[in-house]
């Protein structure tokens, strides 16, 4: 017996797992080359109980396991803003219990680090990576919880089918650790 449901979500895996593929799945709906997405998570029980008029625009349903999360998609970030410096604007209330972004970035392997040319700026770098020819497209989709749980899926353009993601807590450190600071009182 398979391990995954209709939707391709691994049945055994936590909310916060099942937060990140849903996401994962839905930008990847939307196709490449898209911008960076921001999300809210929150309870989906509470939600249930304290917005029903949302809760039923949003499809959620009666039978949704104990706590289980909904992201709800934010505002377009502000294009033109480095991610990090917009990343330290965001704060967000009590309600939502965790946040995540999906992003798309070039990646190479680690056996290139030692061929990266000295003295480049940011530019010449990001320039530098996209002609370089063992470069992968990723989309990476990372999310956080309050308490400091973290969890990220990794979707290579070349490989883009939902069986070939790959899912981790410490797959986007740097990332998980920006989101985290967004819930730092």
């Amino acid at each position: 017996m398979s391990n995954t449901s209709s939707s391709g979500t691994p049945m055994a895996a936590g909310p916060l797992t099942r937060a990140v593929l849903e996401i994962d799945e839905y930008v990847s709906g939307l196709g490449w080359d898209q911008p960076a997405r921001l999300f809210a998570l929150v309870d989906t029980g509470r939600l249930r109980s304290q917005e029903p008029g949302l809760a039923e625009r949003l499809g959620l349903t009666e039978d949704a396991p104990e706590g289980t999360l909904t992201p709800i998609e934010q505002d377009e970030l502000p294009a033109g803003s480095p991610l990090d410096e917009f990343l330290g604007t965001i704060a967000w209330p009590d309600t939502v219990v965790g946040c995540a972004l999906s992003v798309e970035r070039l990646m190479l392997p680690p056996s290139a680090e030692a061929s990266v040319p000295d003295g480049l700026d940011e530019k010449r770098l990001a320039k530098w990576v996209a002609e370089h020819p063992e470069r992968q497209e990723v989309r990476m989709t990372v999310a956080v919880l309050r308490g400091g749980k973290r969890e990220s899926a990794l979707r290579l353009r070349e490989k883009d089918a939902a069986t070939d993601v790959l899912t981790g807590s410490d797959l986007v450190p740097g990332l998980a650790e920006a989101l985290t600071a967004t819930f730092a009182e």
